[in-house]
């Protein structure tokens, strides 16, 4: 059973999450034994965003991602043209083999001793491996260390260090379907976006399941946190009824809720949609009248591409939703929160677009989503200052005495036939963090991942 380092003497993580009662101990959040568990037991072994392949379009190219706390290199390889994911590490003394963002190369040279690694990861170059290895060394055990498992789904690529984790479609389960309809363009067609360049990053002093496991669950924040922000008329339909920070939609038979995966830790708010097809195009860009033609257009193709099915439930006005433990997916935004230490977080913000749309639609998209999004964008800055308070005033040592409450909807969920294995909860509900609580809990505690794949229904 796992345990923690704590000044009373190791504890059961179990004694800090009592989920029938709603009650999460503050020191899963502040613990830094804990925390380095977390990197071993979950970073170590889960299935993790690491981006999308219009980032690497063309022999060569790469771009730095993170795995936990680790730097990864998603890159076209120059010959065959496969994308590989190694570590950002060479293995002569462990210095980056790559100290930029993206770009294209040939190899991966070492600023330190000159090792250099061909864009398939082997070890193509050492200085001095004559003189100085006596042309010993065995160049083909030291190329650069790949993940264990690489998944390209519909264009988003994902990554786990453990052989023995299941397929990518079997970690992300029922949400399978919410991935796919996410990396589609607004027509409806599969993989059908590119992301913008580049990444927007930038650092939080706050643990990473405080936007984690909030994110995509945490509906009752907004009339507080974003009071302003949601009279202050920021979306592409300027003050047009009402205003809003989100574009207008159309009307279309469904019901909104809070949803979590217990089994597999996923959930998020999302849509069922109690009618075939799909919504056509309310204008809303006002100053911009060539946008909205180009979405009233690919509106009209994905209503014929859905004609006769059911949308999935998140994406493209269905909602958002994480995949456990540390992604936030939606079809306009994508939100990882890569930890740095216990108290430190890293914010990504990658921001798809229709691959095929004109440069007008893609620039209109890209300003809303700038001010909307990201360390000075008028929304999220807002939840940015609560978690920055969150985590201090949960460190001492009476804070750490006193559970947070996630009894919000307990005992309230329900089930629906067209998601199957979710439990559904009211719109606004801590469902969806129950569920990553219950999930992160069972990783901490298992052994491998025969421990907790296949499910075990309790």
């Amino acid at each position: 059973m796992a345990s923690f380092v704590h000044s009373n003497g190791d504890r059961s993580l179990s004694a800090l999450i009592d989920l029938d009662r709603g009650l999460v101990g503050r020191e899963i959040y502040v613990n830094e034994d804990i925390y380095r568990q977390e990197l071993e037991q979950i970073f170590a072994r889960a299935w993790l965003f690491i981006g999308h392949e219009s980032q690497v379009p063309n022999p060569g190219d790469f771009v730095v991602s993170r795995m936990g706390e680790e730097e990864v290199i998603l890159v076209r390889d120059r010959r065959d043209k496969r994308l590989h994911i190694f570590l950002n590490s060479c293995r002569h003394k462990g210095m980056k083999v790559c100290r930029y963002d993206d770009g294209n190369t040939l190899v991966f040279t070492c600023p330190f001793h000159g090792w250099s690694y061909d864009t398939d990861g082997r070890l193509v170059g050492v200085p001095y491996y004559d003189a100085a290895y006596h042309g010993e060394l065995d160049k083909s055990k030291w190329g650069l260390h790949e993940v264990a498992q690489m998944c390209n789904y519909y264009g988003s690529i994902w990554a786990t260090w453990d052989p023995k984790a299941p397929s990518f479609e079997d970690y992300v389960g029922a949400y399978a379907p919410s991935i796919r309809h996410c990396f589609q363009s607004t027509d409806g067609a599969d993989n059908g976006v590119e992301l913008f360049n580049p990444v927007v990053k930038w650092r939080i002093p706050t643990n990473w399941k405080f936007p984690g496991f909030s994110f995509a669950g945490d509906a009752a924040h907004a009339a507080m946190t974003h009071r302003s922000v949601n009279v202050a008329a920021i979306g592409p339909q300027g003050a047009m009824e009402g205003g809003s920070r989100s574009p207008m939609r159309t009307p279309f038979p469904s019901r909104s809720y809070s949803v979590g995966d217990h089994d597999l830790g996923h959930g998020g708010q999302n849509t069922i949609y109690d009618q075939t097809g799909a919504p056509s195009h309310t204008d809303t860009w006002q100053t911009i009248p060539e946008v909205d033609e180009y979405y009233r257009k690919t509106a009209e193709e994905k209503q014929k591409r859905y004609a006769g099915k059911h949308l999935p439930a998140g994406g493209h006005g269905g909602g958002h939703f994480c995949i456990f433990p540390n992604v936030i997916i939606d079809h306009w935004r994508i939100l990882p929160w890569h930890p740095h230490g216990v108290g430190m977080t890293e914010s990504w913000r990658l921001y798809p677009v229709d691959r095929n749309a004109p440069k007008v639609v893609k620039d209109a998209q890209r300003h809303y989503v700038m001010r909307y999004c990201g360390p000075t964008g008028l929304t999220e800055s807002d939840d940015m200052e609560n978690w920055n308070y969150c985590f201090p005033a949960s460190k001492g040592t009476i804070a750490q005495r006193l559970p947070y409450n996630f009894e919000m909807g307990l005992g309230h969920g329900e089930t629906d036939d067209q998601m199957p294995g979710l439990t559904l909860n009211y719109r606004i509900s801590e469902e969806p963090a129950r569920a990553r609580f219950r999930r992160w809990m069972e990783f901490m505690e298992a052994g491998s991942w025969d421990d907790i794949f296949p499910v075990r229904k309790k």
